[in-house]
């Protein structure tokens, strides 16, 4: 369900991005949401998904951080077209990166990605639960909200000044009892991933901000749209998403990242290739959804309920 919200505030909390914070035009409540959620957003008919990084208890209003990406369309038009009193067609919270309860947490972020931090950070401080917060980024310019993460449980390490993270050391001082989240570019990901490779399963959650990369293995095959009536080839350079627009079919699509969910569509035939960031480990063996976004097919043929 969409909501029309009215722009509030606009601040800049770093060099490049800023804080938007949005409420209902008749005052009224918003719909509830928990630590990790994300909203999307739609300016112009493109869509794009921010975490939620206010307090969830505050039901009058949402507030969401933007970086400016040059080559962002939604980003460049939120930082230079939008400003305080416009409205904004936001859709309801999301949640694929929930809090799950453990011991102790490890939170590492990695730029943007410390927007998902901020109110799992006050839920963990609130259970009394021990936490620690290792933010990384290009340079304390660029790293938002310094200002909330004044506590002797955060590490900032700024790139300029520090170098790289040092997620070996960091992570060889982690035990099994604590669950460690990290945010933000995929380098950084795909190095804590595989640090954790012999950490207890389900103790690494993380969320992307762009894609996992392009895999150069990666094959062609058939999808068959079983209610279209289509048969269309995918070839290795094409995202099926791709294909399925080219070919004028109408697809609801936000990240093109595989972390969203907005694209997700039902397997009818075929063994679908995951690459999301969304499918539970359960999900992904019964092989009956996909994110049209990312994933591809290990089968010849894919049939979809489209």
């Amino acid at each position: 369900m969409g909501l029309e919200l009215v722009v509030t505030s606009k601040d800049m909390t770093a060099e490049d991005v800023a804080v938007f914070r949005m409420r209902r035009a008749d005052g009224g409540e918003l719909p509830e949401w928990e630590p990790g959620a994300h909203v999307g957003v739609t300016v112009k008919g493109a869509i794009r998904q921010y975490s939620l990084c206010g307090e969830p208890s505050d039901r009058l209003s949402w507030r969401i951080a933007v970086r400016r990406d040059p080559e962002g369309k939604v980003s460049r038009d939120l930082h230079d077209q939008v400003s305080v009193g416009q409205r904004l067609q936001v859709d309801a919270p999301r949640n694929q990166f929930p809090l799950v309860e453990a011991e102790r947490y490890l939170f590492i972020a990695g730029g943007i990605g410390i927007t998902p931090f901020l109110p799992m950070i006050a839920q963990a401080e609130k259970e009394g639960k021990d936490w620690r917060l290792v933010y990384g980024g290009r340079s304390r310019a660029h790293m938002g909200f310094l200002a909330e993460l004044d506590s002797p449980r955060v590490t900032l390490w700024p790139e300029d000044e520090r170098g790289l993270l040092p997620l070996a050391t960091l992570l060889e001082q982690v035990t099994d009892d604590t669950a460690v989240y990290c945010c933000g570019p995929g380098p950084l990901i795909e190095a804590v991933s595989r640090l954790c490779v012999e950490r207890p399963v389900g103790s690494l959650h993380f969320e992307r901000f762009e894609p996992a990369g392009v895999d150069e293995g990666a094959g062609s095959f058939t999808v068959e749209l079983r209610r279209s009536g289509l048969t269309l080839e995918v070839p290795a350079d094409k995202t099926l998403l791709e294909v399925l627009e080219a070919a004028g079919v109408s697809i609801l699509s936000s990240c093109r990242t595989g972390t969203c969910g907005t694209c997700e569509a039902s397997v009818l035939a075929g063994e679908p290739d995951h690459r999301d960031e969304i499918l539970t480990g359960e999900e992904r063996t019964n092989g009956k959804l996909i994110m049209l976004c990312v994933s591809r097919s290990n089968s010849p043929t894919l049939a979809l309920d489209l």
